[in-house]
């Protein structure tokens, strides 16, 4: 593969390395993306299972409570797994500004497909999505990770901060749509997603001057024969892909349930073949080689991690719906409103978390011990859960609001340690040649976390409420606890991580 690197490619001005609070002046640019990206994603997802379960009257699409949540822990799957195309397409093609901003246009189009009221562009729109999510986020993690030396202890702290613009966005986007989900429609927070993902690109073009590592081309651009020739296979690859599943569809296999074990297993065969081909990669060195082995440690905690996180916006929004008290002094909210509580617990937890960072500079917890803490919070926030769904004779019970908040604080605390630290982990263990891409392989861990999450929520309901989050939450404790036990070894091999 060539290398194409231009001399000419614009960098920022020099007083942006320290103009947005002690930070780089791009980290303001990307956040004020990723806000408002969050903010249509994660304000739709808040929604979409509770869109699936609702009656076909209602606007719904009629779906059981435990196929309801395992359709969307699909979605989840497949957003993560393009994400590997995504960092490809990155490295090899577009260039990571390109990329990011062709994401963006593409999240865009699918949330205004989604705001039309008919089950089909519904899921075109999450097609899109998908595709759209792919390019963007493993990419706008890594241009944040451009900002930054390696040894600037500023890092993590910054990728707190990145977080923290992440989780404003995961607070409004829930408050806007649910409200209009519950008032006007579902269609109608459909929308309201579709106008944030617009800000978030006018945004993100307006500052693109400020931000370190921006090229015009590729950093490891094909050679224009080998690029023309992978176009050519991708532009046929989509056209047969598409065929079969038309063909399948229409000869009654390819049913929901059976694409939604498809992606399952496809999220967990993609991480496996990526780990193999770095390994073996001659582009990636000795030392880099040896940098990897400890990143598989942080990826078992982080699919353990996430499993419970992304249950935040399926079983926990199930949870809510029915069981939960939706009125507090007398004011009625929706139950998507809950998903809001958990981006509001990281927005004000953020600043603290990278506050503390910050003032203990080289005496901070190793990354791992961060990690291990945040998969151990996750487990407690399901374990918490535990006690107010115990002791019922039947599902009419309704708990208090401040059980699921509870959980959330638990796990927005366990989110910004984990998030945080392994991105910023990620970013300085992978190899030069896989930069994009080792982004990507840490979004593929999210992959595998919801393809796990597809098959196990179809539990939801058919086990009591206690045995199902006891033992989910016990299982992410454990792996916690693993990891803590690791420590030793994981401080002597994760060099240059602190």
């Amino acid at each position: 593969m060539s290398r194409t690197v231009t001399d000419t490619d614009p960098e920022p001005p020099p007083g942006d390395d320290a103009a947005f609070l002690g930070q780089p002046r791009g980290l303001l640019t990307l956040s004020g993306l990723e806000v408002w990206e969050r903010f249509s994603f994660l304000g739709m997802q808040a929604i979409l299972v509770l869109y699936f379960a609702d009656t076909v009257a209602h606007g719904g699409l009629g779906m059981d409570p435990g196929t309801a949540a395992s359709v969307s822990a699909a979605y989840g799957t497949l957003v993560y797994l393009v994400s590997v195309a995504g960092g490809w397409l990155a490295d090899r093609i577009l260039g990571s500004y390109r990329a990011v901003l062709w994401g963006g246009i593409l999240i865009a189009c699918g949330h205004y497909s989604m705001a039309v009221p008919t089950a089909t562009m519904t899921w075109v729109g999450l097609g899109l999505i998908s595709a759209g999510t792919g390019l963007l986020k493993p990419n706008v993690a890594s241009m944040v990770g451009k900002l930054y030396r390696t040894d600037d202890e500023r890092r993590d702290a910054g990728f707190a901060l990145y977080y923290m613009g992440i989780n404003i966005g995961a607070f409004a986007g829930p408050l806007i749509t649910a409200w209009l989900g519950d008032h006007k429609g579902w269609h109608w927070g459909f929308s309201a997603a579709a106008v944030g993902m617009t800000f978030g690109l006018i945004q993100y073009v307006a500052g693109r001057r400020h931000l370190a590592g921006r090229k015009d081309a590729a950093e490891y651009r094909l050679p224009q024969a080998a690029l023309r020739r992978t176009l050519r296979l991708m532009a046929a690859g989509a056209v047969v892909v598409a065929a079969l599943a038309v063909a399948l569809v229409a000869a009654g296999w390819l049913t929901m349930d059976r694409f939604v074990d498809v992606l399952t297993v496809i999220s967990v065969i993609a991480p496996v073949v990526y780990f193999v081909v770095m390994f073996r990669s001659p582009r990636v060195t000795a030392e880099e080689r040896g940098r990897l082995r400890p990143y598989l440690v942080l990826f078992v905690a982080s699919v353990a991690f996430n499993f419970i996180l992304f249950q935040a916006y399926s079983t926990m929004m199930l949870l809510a719906s029915t069981n939960a008290e939706t009125t507090i002094l007398g004011f009625h909210f929706p139950a998507g409103w809950y998903a809001s509580a958990l981006g509001a617990f990281e927005v004000a937890l953020a600043p603290v978390v990278a506050g503390v960072w910050a003032r203990m500079g080289p005496r901070q917890p190793h990354a791992s011990n961060k990690i291990a803490l945040g998969v151990i919070l996750g487990g407690l926030s399901f374990l918490l859960m535990v006690l107010p769904t115990s002791g019922h004779a039947d599902d009419s019970y309704r708990m208090a609001a401040w059980w699921i908040v509870g959980s959330y604080l638990l796990l927005g605390l366990g989110d910004v340690l984990l998030e945080t630290s392994g991105m910023s982990a990620t970013t300085k263990l992978a190899p030069q040649a896989f930069a994009s891409q080792t982004m990507s392989l840490w979004f593929l861990s999210l992959a595998l976390a919801n393809g796990i999450q597809a098959q196990t929520v179809k539990l939801y309901g058919e086990v009591s409420n206690p045995a199902y989050f006891g033992v989910n939450g016990a299982i992410a404790v454990a792996v916690g606890l693993a990891v803590i036990a690791l420590a030793p070894w994981l401080r002597r091999t994760m060099h240059p991580v602190h």
